[in-house]
């Protein structure tokens, strides 16, 4: 009885557990809120714009677990590895960066440690179109694990068809 219970429970557990995120995401189009970019997000998302002269923020947020920020405005310079070479300096100054996770040509993932027994992580994802740069990356009211970071930075880089 007690093997069965066994087996049973471990069914259950290999047919429960993915490597999925625990968000469905579709194709978001942010055309109509001045961002011509497409990315993953969970349906039904709250997706807020603000204008501020030079710049402009589109906050998408579904839940704890996605929560990204979208900044357009001027771009400092067309090349991307410029801008994304700032953006390493910006988040280096921060007061608790600990180091630079991963990153590719676009982007890059970090981690921040306020203190010696937590981390968290944030991302900046960098998109040039014509004069204007678009930053995306998490949400800064909250503070999130590797995967939750990791999974929203796949979301928002562009798929290949």
């Amino acid at each position: 009885m007690r093997l069965l219970t066994i087996a049973i429970s471990l069914c259950f557990f290999f047919f429960t557990c993915t490597d999925e995120p625990t968000m469905n995401l579709i194709p978001l189009n942010l055309l109509a809120y001045g961002i011509p970019l497409t990315i993953m997000a969970p349906d039904s998302a709250d997706i807020k714009k603000e204008d501020w002269g030079s710049m402009q923020i589109v906050t998408i947020k579904k839940g704890k677990d996605y929560d990204l920020q979208i900044q357009a405005s001027e771009a400092i310079s067309t090349d991307i590895a410029t801008v994304k070479a700032q953006k390493i300096i910006d988040v280096k100054n921060k007061r608790y960066f600990s180091k630079i996770i991963k990153e590719d040509a676009n982007g890059f993932v970090f981690e921040t440690q306020p203190d010696s027994t937590t981390n968290y992580y944030g991302f900046r994802y960098i998109t040039i179109q014509g004069d204007v740069e678009y930053v995306i990356q998490n949400g800064l009211a909250g503070n999130y694990t590797l995967e939750q970071a990791e999974n929203m930075y796949e979301a928002i880089k562009p798929k290949e068809k």
